[in-house]
């Protein structure tokens, strides 16, 4: 079946999600390891894209980390500094899709507070026709539920999906309810099977 509407992901596949560049810039490597040994960012990072307070939860992991309170403070304060830059070949995917008539949505683990930082940041995030982000429906990837909901609210039928997302486990959670997916590595390998799933020409996937 020809797709009906593209799901992107954000972290990884429109704006980098690597935050370990960051404070290997700002701390140095050594110190960086040290610190993400120390403290699990993935789950603080779970916490808030499943609809807890952005800042409540950053300031919590920083009092249970004195050591690193200062630098795990950053992931608040400097937000828009680490959650960057955004990746122009995949928008520009986003782009072309749009301008060819197929709907576009989002499905994003992110946060409520921090999402509008980053769509302030990054104008692209406003293109989408529909977006699905976790922090404001309280559940995340790769919960089956979170792909219920946005099957309920978009009303296609799953095998009409076509889904990119960076991560193995949120991709076999999508194709296990029948979506049609693509594991994100870089924008040349989505534009490869948009234009295999027949959604953009060659030159338009360019």
């Amino acid at each position: 079946m020809r797709p009906r509407a593209v799901i992107f992901d954000i972290g990884n596949v429109l704006i980098e999600w690597r935050p370990e560049r960051y404070f290997d810039a700002m701390i140095g490597p050594a110190a960086r390891r040290a610190m993400f040994a120390e403290i699990d960012i993935h789950a603080m990072m779970m916490r808030i894209d499943r609809g807890e307070v952005f800042v409540d939860v950053v300031e919590d992991t920083a009092a249970r980390h004195p050591r690193w309170r200062k630098q795990v403070l950053w992931f608040h304060g400097k937000w828009t500094q680490i959650a960057q830059p955004g990746i122009p070949a995949s928008v520009r995917l986003l782009r072309a899709l749009r301008s060819r008539g197929v709907p576009v949505f989002a499905l994003s683990n992110f946060g409520r507070e921090n999402f509008p930082l980053s769509e302030e940041q990054f104008s692209f995030l406003a293109e989408f026709d529909r977006r699905y982000i976790s922090g404001e429906m309280r559940m995340a990837k790769p919960d089956p539920a979170i792909y219920a909901a946005v099957e309920a609210d978009c009303g296609l039928d799953p095998a009409a999906l076509f889904f990119t997302d960076d991560r193995a486990d949120n991709i076999a959670a999508a194709a296990e309810r029948g979506w049609q997916t693509h594991r994100f590595d870089a924008p040349s390998g989505l534009a490869q099977a948009l234009v295999a799933k027949g959604l953009l020409t060659r030159e338009e996937a360019q």
